[in-house]
């Protein structure tokens, strides 16, 4: 493979360790399963204090409350992207198949009834696509969506009670005779979310060894484009694209560095802010709630995502305890933090703890060591 251009290729720490291709990518994908199984119970608290209250200081594993203070599922439409009426059948008649009636109790949990170990139906997809892969050696977009639809229609294929609004959107569409790949719903307020690049990583890794960066950027795009429509999106996936890719290639990567430089090109002044952060002794929640939303919208969550890589450079459980209690869509922040964490310290900073309590340790590990042995 050619190497890339990005000055973030440049970037090397001495003090680092020199890990392999394998290392990195086995860090990556197990950090993205931690990552967001850890947020899972807090998903979407945006009381930060209810955090703490409900689940103390969350560094293992834990089951979801019953309770959610700050769900808004009741509000969601069952037919479509976004708020709306309840009457609708893609959610419980097309997917989320008998879950329906958990969508209109006021504060039930996003992840009602699933279990501390367990990945949100984000990452579940993205186990669909690595397992897509997996199979025929390559990423193939009409396997991925053949595949796809058939996980998210069958009944009891997951435990997950939530569907972000972009599955609703394609089903939606896939309910009235569209093809798969024109499933992907018209752009929407809240199309540009961190929930949409959860799976870039698969695609990025899996393209490292047989296409150019220029090529296997065009790829990963038109891989969101089979659920995303949304320039704005492109534009912070591309920078997240480049991020991965420049630390899969850089022996001793300098993370911190790297991360200030990629949001730099997303015009988020982030070492300047590390430095106000460290001169006026800020937290986290100062920073993220403070100065940046802790939402999906990618506007916010991707700064936040460069912000703990940076923060916690080399310190993947403090990033991820970290990442939890910020609240908001930690759990699709937390994916990306541990793929790129995961990437730079390689398999072995993450706690054993985390990948051996994963609920579906035993397959991942199968599914993590096949892909590994395909593109490493």
């Amino acid at each position: 493979m050619e190497k890339t251009t990005s000055k973030t290729a440049t970037m090397a720490n001495p003090d680092a360790p020199t890990l392999t291709t394998a290392q990195r990518l086995r860090g990556a994908l197990w950090g993205m399963f931690a990552g967001d199984a850890l947020a899972m119970p807090v998903h979407w608290y945006y009381d930060t204090g209810a955090i703490k209250r409900d689940f103390g200081v969350l560094r293992d594993y834990q089951q979801p409350k019953d309770f959610h203070p700050d769900s808004i599922m009741s509000l969601s439409s069952t037919d479509k992207a976004g708020r709306g009426v309840q009457d609708g059948d893609v959610i419980g008649g097309t997917i989320l198949k008998g879950k329906k009636h958990h969508w209109g109790q006021p504060n039930r949990h996003y992840h009602q009834g699933m279990h501390a170990g367990d990945n949100t139906l984000n990452l579940l997809c993205a186990r669909v696509l690595l397992r897509s892969i997996n199979a025929t050696g390559r990423y193939e977009p009409a396997n991925f969506l053949r595949d796809y639809v058939a996980f998210m229609t069958a009944e009891d294929s997951h435990n997950d009670t939530y569907a972000e609004s972009y599955h609703r959107d394609f089903f939606a569409n896939y309910m009235h005779g569209v093809p798969p790949e024109r499933c992907a719903g018209a752009s929407g307020h809240d199309t540009a979310s961190v929930g949409g690049l959860v799976s870039l990583p698969l695609v990025v890794f899996s393209l490292l060894r047989h296409s150019s960066p220029t090529e296997a950027n065009a790829v990963a795009m038109s891989h969101l484009r089979l659920t995303h429509s949304s320039v704005e999106l492109e534009r912070y996936a591309a920078e997240l694209f480049s991020l991965l890719l420049s630390l899969m290639q850089v022996p001793a990567p300098d993370l911190a560095t790297m991360a200030c430089a990629s949001a730099q090109q997303l015009g988020f002044p982030l070492a300047a802010l590390l430095k106000r952060v460290d001169a006026e002794q800020l937290t986290d929640q100062h920073v993220i709630g403070g100065m940046i939303s802790p939402a999906c919208y990618i506007e916010h969550s991707m700064p936040a995502v460069l912000y703990l890589s940076a923060r916690y450079s080399n310190d993947f459980e403090g990033a991820m305890v970290a990442n939890n209690h910020v609240g908001g869509d930690n759990c699709h922040r937390g994916a990306l933090l541990g793929a790129i964490l995961g990437a730079a310290l390689g398999e072995n900073a993450i706690p054993q703890r985390w990948i051996t309590g994963l609920s579906a340790h035993a397959a991942l590990a199968e599914e993590i060591d096949c892909f590994a042995a395909l593109f490493s």
